[in-house]
């Protein structure tokens, strides 16, 4: 048996000759392989997480065969293998909840099989995050293929977007502007193709992401579902990955420091969604870079957003592809300085290199810096006594009129009495007043579910105003907007300020001078808090009982606390 590259992990199964090589390859060879595939070349492991309970990520495995077969134009050897999938519209209480297994799952799948490299296939919200997570922990060469987003909605003569039409569509119906049946008219028209959401949401932002850090080949983020240039993509890649494995460029080799700087500031000129916030922040403790909610609102304060996608403005993400892509952006990023331009990526080259020949095809849907979009920046970090850990907001997406503002607290203390009373016609509410969500953070609820941009009152909706400013512990989607602050810290659940909100309370919002607070004497504050008992939820079993008692706080990036820091690719013996 050749012996062509003894460094590569795999060997140290492969290349065996004793009883236990024998095993290893002998299984194997019940599908048909010929002894000649394991004399040492890479192989490759396709992390898949398609599922039918999925359907952002249905079509992945077909996206696998292209992989595959870059694979094996390079001289490697590929294997796809499933994990869970997690898929952001059907899962319950929340797919946040199982992000962290979702990175178990993979981190562990890839540590304990003979893998050299690994390509990953995502799409959906949270298993993007989940596979950047998992891998960054064990540390082999991997890139992403992101599954990409569906086409456009069609909706009687107009293009609606995933998500964020829906929340306008469902405010209509309870404002009477349109009627049921149009509502349930737009459900087909909306999801006319494989893919995620076709607004700038969360998938999106985090196919985005991926892009910014370098952890896919250029270009390729934003391509269409359906689009065959996405099979060219995950092609290339497959070829890209045997060539990273050769030249061992590791995950920790990309996500750099600087990688994740030009993440953010990428973050805010395509007013990406806040849950890039906490995916990047757990993301980044996986591999020892310092990370903190400071960091984004430093290094994005002074970056327009320049995209004009939905929820923040008019286009949808096929658009975005047509335009140019996120290589436009980053072009514009990198003349003008504000990304790290030498950053090598997993291209083998450098971001300002990867970028160089990006063209804008499309000046309204792609701004410029020069010219923005909307001058406020993506994502805000907000403190006060409301807030001491920090809280986030999204100026892009929010009424500008709102984002300085002082209100009567209207108080929810969970999310059931919300709905329960949202719709009362008796509700003590006005468009000036603040609504406040408690019971919805990471221990809370559990798994903080994007309730923040929970319904207006009816009574408001009647009298045809669109926004007021909600405060809660809990995220939003990417494909939703308003005046929402989110992942206030500590949670209310364990007794952070937002617990000691009480209806009638005066809070203060200054996003300019990144101010939320709550407008209550402190002894009055000391008062309730000496008669708060704290309600995190509590499990006697399972992984529920696991995540409650180890999950951080948003500000930490809601990872679990035994989960930060890599541990690499060695697999574990126990101690005798």
């Amino acid at each position: 048996m050749a012996d062509r590259m003894n460094s590569n992990r795999s060997r140290e199964w492969f290349g065996r000759t004793d009883l236990l090589g024998f095993a290893y390859r002998s299984w194997l060879k019940n599908q048909g392989w010929p002894a000649d595939l394991f004399d040492g070349r890479p192989v490759i492991g396709i992390a898949n997480s398609a599922s039918d309970l999925s359907p952002c990520n249905a079509h992945l495995t077909d996206v696998a065969e292209s992989v595959k077969r870059g694979i094996w134009e390079a001289g490697g050897f590929p294997f796809v293998f499933p994990t869970m999938g997690i898929g952001e519209t059907l899962m319950r209480p929340t797919t946040m909840m199982f992000r962290n297994l979702m990175s178990m799952d993979l981190e562990e799948t890839l540590r304990a099989n003979p893998l050299d490299g690994v390509v990953l296939l995502t799409g959906c919200d949270k298993t993007t995050p989940a596979y950047l997570m998992g891998a960054a922990s064990v540390d082999l060469p991997s890139i992403v293929v992101h599954g990409g987003p569906m086409l456009n909605g069609k909706f009687r003569g107009r293009d609606i977007g995933s998500g964020t039409d829906v929340w306008r569509m469902s405010e209509d119906v309870r404002a009477g502007n349109i009627t049921l049946q149009d509502f349930m008219d737009a459900e087909q028209a909306m999801s006319r193709s494989p893919g995620h959401c076709m607004t700038m949401g969360t998938a999106s932002t985090m196919g985005n992401m991926v892009e910014g850090l370098g952890m896919c080949l250029p270009g390729t983020a934003a391509i269409p579902a359906v689009d065959s240039r996405k099979k060219v993509a995950a092609h290339l890649t497959g070829r890209r990955i045997v060539e990273m494995v050769k030249q061992d460029q590791r995950i920790s080799t990309v996500l750099t420091r600087e990688a994740f700087e030009n993440a953010i500031r990428v973050n805010a000129a395509i007013g990406g969604s806040t849950n890039a916030i906490i995916h990047l922040i757990a993301l980044a403790g996986r591999v020892g870079v310092p990370l903190d909610i400071d960091d984004w609102d430093r290094l994005s304060r002074e970056i327009p957003c320049i995209v004009n996608l939905q929820p923040n403005g008019e286009y949808l993400m096929e658009d975005f592809y047509y335009a140019g892509g996120l290589p436009v952006v980053m072009k514009d990023l990198v003349d003008s300085g504000q990304v790290h331009g030498q950053h090598v990526t997993v291209s083998g080259r450098s971001v300002a290199e990867n970028v160089a020949e990006a063209r804008n095809f499309n000046d309204q849907v792609i701004y410029s810096l020069a010219k923005p979009f909307k001058t406020e920046n993506g994502l805000a970090v907000l403190r006060g006594n409301l807030a001491p850990d920090g809280a986030v907001i999204k100026p892009s997406a929010a009424t500008p009129e709102l984002l300085q503002h002082r209100g009567r607290a209207v108080v929810f203390e969970t999310n059931e009495e919300l709905h329960e009373k949202i719709e009362d016609p008796d509700l003590d509410v006005d468009p000036d007043c603040i609504l406040v969500l408690k019971g919805a953070g990471p221990r809370g609820y559990p798994g903080m579910p994007e309730v923040g941009n929970f319904p207006l009152p009816k009574k408001i909706l009647e009298q045809g105003v669109t926004d007021m400013v909600r405060i809660s512990d809990s995220r939003m989607s990417g494909t939703a907007y308003g005046a929402v602050v989110l992942h206030v810290c500590p949670e209310s659940a364990i007794g952070g300020p937002l617990a000691l909100v009480q209806n009638g309370d005066m809070i203060e919002l200054d996003v300019a001078n990144r101010r939320l607070h709550l407008d209550v004497p402190d002894a009055e504050l000391a008062r309730r808090r000496e008669a708060f008992t704290p309600n995190p939820q509590v499990y006697e079993r399972g992984y529920a009982q696991l995540y409650v008692n180890h999950v951080m706080q948003a500000d930490k990036g809601c990872d679990f606390d035994f989960l930060v820091g890599a541990s690499g690719s060695a697999v574990p013996r126990p101690n005798h």
